[in-house]
């Protein structure tokens, strides 16, 4: 179908018509323009309604498999419910995009208990009461997964959009780091309930969708690059590519010393060029078949190289996160007795109400704007965002507010939308078919654990590097000639990945952006939430200093 035309004259470069989603020069029959690539005689059946002007068909796009993605009428009940057909999907490619983004995202159900089933509390007590970090470990491991299975599948079924959920990387290490070292672990668990229950209340009063719509088209644009560019960071970090150095005038360096020196990191190459081939040639599969290969080849190394484990960083040369190897065993029998230890009141009579407030405060803050973010991005690389907004939002924010207090209410930290959705979206998922089969997996992961903890950070990140430039992509959209929305498009992309934080992009893109506009003249063109979420993100970048002026902290 023909969505618009330019009204410019005809023989001008920019008489245009947008077919689907793609601007095609198009001319006049009694014009002096020309078609830049002649169309067969079939794609003119009929003059158009204004007897000059020929219709011209649409072009269905495709996906990575090559596959037309154009909508269809749905064939069953399951396709009807979710959209598939709707939305230029198959089933197919919901499972596989269902997943590639569970293989992306599986290492939390390790990496989540190093961090919350690890530390002692204020108290001198591990989470649970565990009488040592190994049983820490086994409970934090079980309830990560049993947590994100359910809230991926709620999601899926209620969302109806491929976003996955688990544990949140930074939160939960606020939690253990900032909270529990003044609480007991009951009371910061507490606090993330009521953090996740207040969102609640905001997502239905319409407030936190109303956020979401009031952002500006080219920062949301903005907000899908920065992810874009900050999961490829991510990966390049967590293979060992990329590393921090130790006292050098650089922050960052690669590999080791400046140069590749490890069998885990050529492992890694290989992932990246092995997925970045299968892309190109629009294999079907794509992601999901670059992690398992990748996965394959880490086991073969393993097996002859004798590598062993990074060890925290004592052996730089080892693998991350977990050694691949075939398990000795592949079910466990699941530990959830975390579920329910958590205190509402806790933290207020243990640190006071302002203190828990403030920390309550930077918990709310930190997850509102990393979930928009995170959907912004997600659901614009799907093509899934319409007029600037993505249809339902409201049920999406909803099960992610309630996914904030489940993880907060099972002990292991507030659960938020992943961006490792994004590989899912990059094999072909556009429903929450795709959550759910993602759900599903993170279910059998509470007794296949052993199964899950063979593919280190090394076969499942090149997927994250090449998921991030397919999102960076959009930056094509972003109109640099306006620097009052270009300079804050600029500072959000780029802060993402340069100070390893969504929020902190996100804040520095808002404030920039109203501070810009009003010093141009242009103030009336700015959003009025715009102005209160400037002023809370301005509170979010000075809480420190507010709490050392108030005492608390």
């Amino acid at each position: 179908m023909i969505a618009g035309h330019t009204g410019q004259k005809p023989g001008t470069r920019a008489n245009l018509w947008t077919v689907g989603r793609f601007p095609l020069p198009v001319a006049r029959l009694r014009g002096s323009a020309v078609l830049s690539t002649p169309l067969p005689r079939r794609c003119f059946p009929r003059r158009a309604a204004s007897g000059t002007l020929w219709r011209v068909p649409e072009i269905t796009p495709t996906t990575t498999g090559g596959e037309p993605r154009g909508p269809s009428s749905p064939r069953n009940a399951v396709d009807s419910y979710f959209e598939i057909s709707a939305r230029g999907s198959t089933v197919a490619r919901e499972i596989r995009g269902g997943l590639a983004t569970f293989f992306t995202m599986a290492y939390i159900v390790v990496l989540n208990p190093l961090i919350i089933g690890t530390v002692a509390d204020a108290d001198g007590r591990l989470v649970g009461g565990a009488a040592d970090p190994g049983q820490g470990v086994a409970m934090v491991a079980s309830t990560t997964a049993l947590v994100a299975g359910v809230m991926t599948l709620l999601m899926g079924v209620v969302g109806r959009y491929p976003f996955a959920l688990a544990t949140g990387l930074g939160l939960n290490a606020f939690v253990a780091a900032s909270l529990a070292s003044q609480m007991a672990w009951p009371d910061a668990m507490g606090l993330v309930v009521l953090e996740g229950l207040i969102i609640a209340v905001l997502v239905l009063t319409g407030f936190r969708t109303a956020v979401f719509e009031a952002v500006p088209a080219q920062l949301k644009t903005a907000i899908a690059v920065g992810i874009g560019l900050f999961i490829a960071l991510v990966g390049f970090v967590d293979a060992g590519f990329v590393r921090r150095t130790e006292g050098g005038t650089v922050p960052v360096q690669l590999g080791i010393d400046g140069s590749l020196q490890s069998w885990p990191t050529l492992v890694f190459c290989i992932g990246v060029v092995l997925t970045a081939v299968l892309v190109a040639r629009r294999t079907r599969g794509a992601i999901l078949i670059g992690i398992l290969a990748t996965a394959l080849v880490a086991i073969v190394v393993e097996a002859f190289a004798n590598v062993g484990s990074s060890e925290g960083g004592q052996n730089p040369k080892g693998w991350s996160l977990v050694v691949p190897a075939l398990p000795e065993r592949l079910a466990a029998t699941p530990d959830l007795s975390l579920l329910g230890q958590f205190s509402i009141v806790g933290s207020f009579v243990r640190v006071g109400v302002l203190a828990a407030v403030l920390f309550a405060f930077t918990l709310l803050l930190a997850d509102f704007f990393d979930t928009m973010g995170t959907v912004v991005g997600v659901g614009t690389q799907a093509g899934l965002v319409q007029r600037g907004t993505l249809p339902g939002i409201g049920r999406v924010l909803f099960v992610d507010s309630l996914a904030a207090a489940g993880g907060g209410a099972a002990s292991v930290s507030s659960n938020t939308t992943y961006i490792e959705s994004a590989a899912g979206v990059g094999e072909g998922a556009r429903t929450g078919l795709a959550s759910v089969v993602t759900g599903a997996l993170f279910l059998l992961a509470m007794f296949l654990s052993p199964l899950v903890q063979i593919v280190p950070f090394e076969a499942a990140t090149p997927a994250l590097v090449v998921v991030g430039f397919l999102m960076a992509t959009q930056v094509a959209n972003i109109d640099f000639t306006d620097y009052g929305v270009a300079i804050p498009a600029f500072l959000t992309m780029i802060l993402m990945p340069f100070t390893f934080s969504i929020t902190n992009g996100l804040g520095a893109g808002f404030v920039s952006y109203v501070l810009i506009r009003t010093f141009q003249g242009r103030a009336r063109e700015i959003h009025p939430l715009m102005w209160l979420v400037s002023a809370l993100f301005v509170v979010y970048f000075a809480i420190v200093p507010i709490e050392q002026l108030l005492g608390v902290g």
